[in-house]
């Protein structure tokens, strides 16, 4: 079909939520993907920081025809072999406890707020979530976004959240009552301009929230399944979180959610009190079974690590060599570039170049590699960023 008829039916008949771009693509393979003209896209934020090992990796998308052959859905109410497997490979990587799986990271939030107020109940409803945050769309999740253009023309939101800046502790402490059932926050904010935790600020917020008997919830969605060079960013700062949510990279592409939650309060939730249609259906679990094992036996968390840190490398050295570049964030696969001009022109100009990234808060360049990015892959990208950058000299 002709790009220019498929770009009409989304016009004609898709809800206009999305900012578009007029680009219609049609394969993609690793850190590549096609658009209708054949033409080659370098894509270092691979569909939202979904596909994490990759577009269409070859472990996942056998396993998936494998599957799909066999058996394709069934209800929560029976049981099937992989998404017992899948729950049991995820508590040996994370910690001691339980899973309920969803079909997206707001999904696994919304669990985690309902694991929160069920936990509470009735005298604690509160939880603490952190400015410039993103927990997803649905409204409890949309109310929790620490970030106000998220909330505008939805009100009244979910009452009982509350917000404290990031990575201040003596607000946060300030701001807990007794009404105080849980703290949500990500490890490194994504959508809010990648802002990476201070270590001796979530040691102390897990000493608070022992000395509270709060639950601690850490939101995995966007730094979970190797991102950060390790499995869960958690583990880079050796603090546990209570509950943690994932999503995006576990499928590889294929929708699925996660709420992990500690063994002493993973059987607050009984039949009947929370439950999803979808969740964790053999497809979804076999795929996210070939996300871990492509990630073990191809050593590709070693692999975020290495060429992550060629990546920081690189771009420290655009920041020397370009003035606009304020600052440089993130940590392994996970980095943003903080402008002093907005970053729209710089975004589209890369995609001119065939160079798909990502811009947040109206001037934060983000970019997240999949983890089987090579260093020469990272040199193309920021040779094309330089040379974009340079042609902003002057104006």
């Amino acid at each position: 079909m002709d790009y220019r008829k498929i770009i009409r039916l989304y016009y004609d008949y898709v809800v206009p939520c999305y900012t578009k771009f007029p680009l219609v693509l049609q394969k993609g393979r690793g850190t590549r993907v096609w658009d209708s003209h054949g033409d080659e896209y370098l894509d270092f934020f691979p569909g939202w920081a979904v596909s994490g090992i990759g577009h269409c990796h070859k472990r996942v998308t056998e396993a998936i025809k494998r599957q799909v052959e066999q058996l394709m859905h069934v209800s929560n109410n029976y049981y099937h072999a992989e998404q017992g497997k899948l729950a049991e490979l995820i508590i040996r990587h994370s910690f001691p406890g339980k899973v309920f799986f969803c079909n997206s990271g707001a999904e696994a939030n919304e669990a985690a707020f309902k694991l929160a107020r069920k936990f509470g109940n009735p005298a604690r409803n509160e939880i603490i979530a952190m400015e410039r945050s993103f927990h997803g769309r649905t409204l409890a999740a949309v109310t929790a976004t620490g970030t106000a253009k998220y909330h505008e023309g939805f009100e009244p939101l979910v009452p009982g959240f509350k917000h404290v800046p990031f990575n201040d502790f003596a607000a946060l402490e300030r701001a807990v009552s007794s009404k105080t059932a849980a703290i949500i926050m990500e490890p490194i904010q994504g959508e809010g301009g990648i802002h990476v935790a201070d270590s001796h600020y979530l040691s102390n917020v897990r000493r608070l929230c022992n000395d509270k008997k709060i639950l601690l919830i850490f939101d995995e969605v966007q730094t979970g399944m190797g991102r950060t060079g390790r499995l869960f960013c958690f583990k880079n700062f050796g603090i546990e979180p209570d509950v943690m949510t994932l999503a995006k990279s576990l499928g590889s592409g294929f929708p699925i959610g996660a709420m992990v939650v500690k063994k002493q309060y993973a059987d607050i939730l009984q039949p009947g009190m929370h439950a999803t249609t979808f969740g964790g259906s053999p497809l979804a679990c076999v795929a996210a079974l070939a996300t871990f094992e492509a990630i073990e036996k191809e050593k590709l968390l070693s692999n975020a690590v290495v060429t992550g840190s060629h990546l920081f490398k690189k771009l420290g050295e655009l920041k020397k060599k370009h003035s606009i570049i304020r600052q440089v964030r993130g940590m392994a696969l996970m980095a943003g570039i903080e402008l002093e001009i907005e970053g729209k022109a710089i975004y589209e100009q890369c995609l001119q170049r065939k160079l798909l990234i990502n811009c947040t808060q109206g001037n934060v360049l983000r970019l997240m590699p999949p983890l089987v990015v090579k260093e020469k892959e990272i040199d193309r990208a920021i040779q094309i960023l330089d040379e974009v950058l340079a042609g902003q000299a002057g104006k």
